[in-house]
Order: structure tokens, then C-alpha cells, then sequence
């Protein structure tokens, strides 16, 4: 903790709202932050919890302090939406109840039990993590604070979810939710996009955290940041803890947190051929050593170098397919739809194209699985894993089978 005499990373003067709200004693100055004193942050930790115990959300991560189950949840929250991720997360632990489970997972199968999900370098990591408890911790989840950061995937945020629910211990859980939910208690002006400003938030987090019930309070929080200090709409008056929060006193609430834009998305341009033969499969590919979509499966997909029209797209996808897939289809000349996939740092922008074999051209075995290549009917169950990316580019098939089965009728 750091006391210094300036305010500079505050904009609301906290010393002007003292005994004319909830808050009636000062506290030190952390990084340029003038927080509130010891009594008024025992009745912050009270009101806060009371609202939390009685109205906190039912989630089945909630029904125990199992690590492993608090782990999972957490890597799946990231970056996916609570009514997302409950089903993945039942499903998930009835495939892989245990930590030695997720260890020992087939990778096929743990693709295809993330599908939908993205990012799937978190579940890659996960079991990086997994076996590293087995052989450091020995099969047991660790129960401090810097070993469970030392596990795979696993960073500041994760590894004070983890602790503080599992096993009490007193560390704030900082992400973007609670950076805003601070932001607007204290007024704080520092901008949360730059990692220079996050020990701001975790020293303020580890003075204001309750040390008798960390994992309460940081859920709290979470709650607090998904409903009545949400990004969008929020509902700062409705807040149960409004008579604390200097945003609200001062009607300021729109302004925090402070935000600099990201880097814009760079665009980038594919064609995705979907290839039938005359079996009516589809043919698909396993992306190997690739960036994005790691290890996943897809309809060729094939890069061009910027937007072209569909003749050029055309001659790109024989002359692709001839050399990289040891076929010759006739390729449909305009596409039958696109797909816009958002990534955080690109958009892909996709034509779909369908395309047909002349004959039983198929590819032997042999080729096929030294290829990572394989043919598949697209609308059965089947153990591939897809990114979501590829889920848009069935669709896209889907609706244009339907549209010529109404046109044929």
C-alpha cells in the first residue's frame, strides 16, 4: 500500500460527501486514490454481504467450495456469459468429474466438450493445469495463493476467485467487472485498459475485501458488477450500496470506469468451400499449428489477401484444393452466403462457397488421416470439434439446402 498526499487517479473529492452519506471516516490514499476509513468500510462489508446473501444468484458453482468446480467456472466465465456457460459446466463435470479426469482427457474429447465456448486455448491450459496438480500437488488441488497462480492459465483474477471462495483466503478477484465496480465507488479516474493502473484496483480490492468472508465479498462484487453497476444500463440508484458509491452521490456515473478504445479489429477476407461428394459428405480439415482455432475442425477455409470478387475466389479455391486436398471439385460460381466472425483483435470476413466432386474422387484412408482431413455428413453427431466460426458456415449451408428444398417443391 502506497500513502501518498495527491489524489491523482480520483475525480470525485471523497472528503466532501463525509458524514453527508454513508461514508463517515477517511483512510489512507493508495495510489493517488483517497479511500474511506475502517468504520466506514465495516459497514460497507455488511451491507454489501447482507444484500448479497439474501438476493445472490443461484449457480451451481455455488452449491459447494469444490476447487476443481470453482476453477472450471471460472476459466468458462471468461469471456462468456453466465447463462452460456451453465450448461457447458454441467456437462463438463459429467465428463471429467475429477481433477485426474480433465488430466487424462482424449484431446478430441475435450475439444468437443468446449465446442461453442471459444477460446480455447483456457481449456488447452486447463489441462496443462490439471496434470501439473497431479504431479506437483499430488492430485490435489493447492490451497495457497501463489501456487495456484503457478498453475497453467491461471492469472491474478483467476487465482483470487479460486482462493478466496475455496479456502477463505483474503485476495481480491480483479477483472474488468470489478475494475468498474471500484471505479464508481471511489470515483477513480486511472484508465482500466492500461495494465499499469491494475495494482490501483488490487491494493484498493485487498483494503476494502472482507477477511472474514473473502469469497462472499468477491462474488459480491461480481453481482454487483452484472446487475446494478453493469457496463450497460445500469441501475445505480437501485444499488445496495449506493451511499457509498461517490459515482452516484455526485450523479457521475455514466463516466466511470475510465476506458481508452481499443486497438481497431484488423479485417481479414476467406473463402470457405464446402465440399460435397456423391455421397453427400462434406469434406473437413483439422487446422494444425495455426494461431487461431487451433487444432479444431473446419470446411477449407482459404485466405485472400484482401477483398476479391467471386471469379478470382473461384480460381483461388480449384487451384487451393488440387494442391492441398488432392481433388478437383467444380466450385459453385457466387457464393451461397457469408459469415462475419468478430475475434478480439480480427474480423473474418467469409464467403461461402459450395462445391461438388465429378466422380468418387475421394482421398484414400491413408491420406485422409495423414492429412488430418476427413468426410463427414454435416447435420449428424459426430466427435469433431468445431469452432463457432464453423457452426455460422453450417448454418449458412443448412439455410440454403432449405431454401432449395422449397424452391424443388
Amino acid at each position: 500500500m502506497t500513502n501518498q498526499h495527491s489524489t491523482e487517479n480520483q475525480s470525485i473529492e471523497i472528503s466532501e460527501w463525509l458524514n453527508h452519506s454513508e461514508i463517515s471516516d477517511l483512510g489512507p490514499i493508495i495510489y493517488g486514490v483517497q479511500v474511506w476509513g475502517t468504520q466506514t468500510n465495516e459497514a460497507f462489508q455488511k451491507q454489501l454481504l447482507t444484500w448479497y446473501h439474501k438476493e445472490k444468484r443461484d449457480l451451481p458453482w455455488r452449491q459447494d467450495k469444490t476447487p476443481y468446480h470453482i476453477w472450471i467456472s471460472e476459466i468458462m466465465l471468461q469471456q462468456t456469459q453466465v447463462d452460456t456457460v451453465i450448461p457447458y459446466y454441467n456437462r463438463f463435470l459429467n465428463l471429467f468429474p475429477t481433477i485426474a479426469d480433465l488430466a487424462d482427457a482424449n484431446e478430441g474429447k475435450l475439444m468437443k466438450a468446449w465446442e461453442g465456448l471459444g477460446y480455447y486455448s483456457r481449456v488447452r491450459n486447463m489441462q496443462v493445469a490439471a496434470n501439473q496438480i497431479q504431479t506437483d500437488f499430488g492430485g490435489v488441488f493447492p490451497n495457497t495463493y501463489e501456487d495456484i497462480l503457478s498453475l497453467k492459465g491461471i492469472g491474478p483474477y483467476t487465482a483470487g476467485a479460486i482462493g478466496s471462495i475455496a479456502f477463505d483466503l483474503p485476495k481480491p478477484a480483479i477483472d474488468g467487472n470489478a475494475m468498474r465496480v471500484f471505479s464508481r465507488l471511489f470515483g477513480i479516474s486511472a484508465d482500466i485498459a492500461k495494465a499499469k493502473n491494475r495494482k490501483i484496483f488490487e491494493k484498493i480490492g485487498e483494503y476494502v475485501i472482507s477477511k472474514d468472508y473473502p469469497g462472499d465479498f468477491n462474488q459480491a462484487i461480481m453481482d454487483l458488477g452484472s446487475s446494478y453497476e453493469s457496463a450497460k444500463r445500469p441501475n445505480p440508484e437501485g444499488s445496495p450500496v449506493k451511499g457509498f458509491t461517490l459515482a452516484t452521490l455526485a450523479g457521475r456515473t455514466d463516466e466511470f470506469p475510465v476506458k481508452s478504445q481499443k486497438k481497431k479489429a484488423k479485417p481479414h477476407y476467406y473463402d470457405a468451400l464446402i465440399i460435397q461428394n456423391t455421397d453427400g459428405k462434406v469434406l473437413i480439415k483439422k487446422r494444425t499449428d495455426e494461431k487461431l482455432l487451433n487444432q479444431l475442425w473446419t470446411v477449407p477455409l482459404i485466405e485472400e489477401p484482401k477483398e476479391v470478387n467471386a471469379s478470382e475466389a473461384v480460381k483461388h479455391m480449384v487451384a487451393e484444393t488440387k494442391e492441398n486436398y488432392a481433388i478437383d471439385p467444380i466450385v459453385m460460381k457466387q457464393p451461397i452466403g457469408q459469415v462475419k466472425h468478430v475475434f478480439s483483435h480480427q474480423i473474418w470476413h467469409i464467403n461461402v462457397y459450395l462445391a461438388y466432386l465429378k466422380s468418387t474422387q475421394n482421398q484414400p484412408e491413408e491420406y485422409l488421416k495423414n492429412n488430418n482431413q476427413a468426410w463427414i455428413i454435416p447435420n449428424r453427431p459426430n466427435d469433431y470439434a468445431y469452432p463457432t466460426v464453423q457452426m455460422k458456415i453450417w448454418q449458412v449451408f443448412q439455410t440454403y439446402l432449405n431454401n432449395q428444398f422449397d424452391k424443388d417443391k
